[in-house]
């Protein structure tokens, strides 16, 4: 079947050429997973001990400014330790959580290094640093999404049940208060993923009884509790009176960390160019025409080695979509090679900087609180011309 072009930027394909767009895209992923190997095992395990040490001496600085700001009660000329060490007490934390959260956990948990065969680095078994299971991730991100990227009505990512991003999202009066709602969203950004799988909006209208949702919220309920017991009293506990410090540390440390993933994921599902799709898209889809609706879906982002890293590779969201299993190192290089096969079948490849990605979804943010009508051009679907 041949697919329609949904704007100006894409050319339409025929259904030859989208089993060729498909069979290079599964080309390009064979050759990268045959020359897995030591320096990806060795990447990753770096990660691991970024992660640890960022982490420990996160933990070591709000500890030492907790003392200083116990020395400060008697002494205020060390006022000014307290503060440094504080800060970058919460900041070397903070960068432990994202890289944690965003390098290591969602690559591990999409099971790209299951074949290492190490159990810490298992697909399977892998628990986050977050208030979130990585079991109800499993589905509601690594199935639904990535198996139904941005088709209305299967993928739950589209708006989190809370949001009005694109125009085909029915209007309510609700959606005018987005603008604020975003913001507290994007602070408590791992609370909304936690319980994004227990479709709340269906006990509240009756759906579902309250011991169904008692039960199917019960392993959420025993991790945030851990959570918030291992950030919020144990560690803080640590430092006996001086606890203040230390539990809003981790307060801060966790906000960052919140703030940056909402950030980099909207970035790479919202802007201005990415699209949804109507249910009837995914029957009989081709594997061509899945890659071109991962395509159309996604965006990335420049910004060179450290975005990569500080991202977990999602600035590469095209390249995560089309592979979502493949070491997420291997995106950038892998890159270059799918940006070549878009440019020959004629299809837009969207990338941009951090602030004009964010840019856009921050418009669409606002304007899609108002009343807004779709585009006029056809959604992608399958069409019943040949070629």
């Amino acid at each position: 079947m041949a697919t329609p072009a949904t704007s100006s930027r894409n050319r339409a394909l025929s259904a030859e050429e989208l089993d060729r767009f498909g069979a290079e895209l599964d080309a390009l992923r064979a050759r990268t997973l045959a020359t897995l190997g030591a320096r990806d095992a060795r990447y990753i395990r770096n990660v691991v001990k970024a992660v640890r040490y960022s982490n420990l001496i996160g933990r070591a600085l709000l500890f030492a400014a907790a003392i200083a700001g116990g020395l400060w009660l008697a002494d205020s000329a060390v006022g000014w330790l307290f503060w440094v060490l504080w800060a970058l007490g919460a900041l070397s934390l903070g960068l432990g959580k994202i890289l944690e959260n965003m390098e290591l956990g969602h690559n591990v948990i999409h099971g790209q290094y299951d074949w290492l065969g190490d159990p810490q680095l298992n697909g399977k078994s892998y628990d986050w640093d977050i208030v979130g299971t990585a079991d109800n991730w499993r589905y509601t991100h690594n199935f639904r999404h990535h198996t139904y990227t941005n088709v209305r009505g299967l993928d739950d990512d589209i708006g989190y049940g809370l949001l009005r991003i694109f125009p085909e999202q029915k209007w309510k009066p609700f959606y005018l208060a987005q603008p604020v709602i975003v913001v507290v969203f994007a602070l408590l950004f791992q609370w909304g993923i936690a319980i994004q799988n227990l479709k709340l909006g269906r006990w509240w209208h009756g759906k579902m009884s309250s011991r169904q949702l008692r039960v199917a919220s019960a392993p959420v309920v025993r991790k945030m509790g851990r959570q918030l017991a291992k950030d919020y009293v144990i560690y803080p506990a640590l430092a006996g009176p001086f606890f203040l410090p230390v539990l809003l540390g981790n307060l801060v440390a966790n906000g960052l960390r919140n703030v940056w993933t909402y950030v980099i994921i909207f970035c790479g599902h919202f802007t201005a160019n990415a699209e949804t799709f109507p249910k009837e898209c995914v029957k009989n889809e081709s594997r061509g025409h899945w890659y071109l609706r991962q395509l159309r879906g996604s965006s990335n982002l420049r910004g060179g080695f450290l975005m990569n890293v500080m991202s977990g590779n999602l600035s590469h969201q095209i390249e995560h979509h089309f592979f979502p299993d493949v070491p997420a190192n291997r995106y950038a290089e892998m890159a270059k090679e799918v940006r070549a096969i878009c440019a020959r079948y004629g299809q837009h490849y969207n990338t941009g900087t951090l602030l004009t990605q964010f840019g856009q979804v921050c418009w669409r943010i606002v304007r899609h609180a108002f009343p807004s009508r779709p585009p006029k051009f056809a959604p992608l679907r399958h069409a019943d011309a040949t070629a």
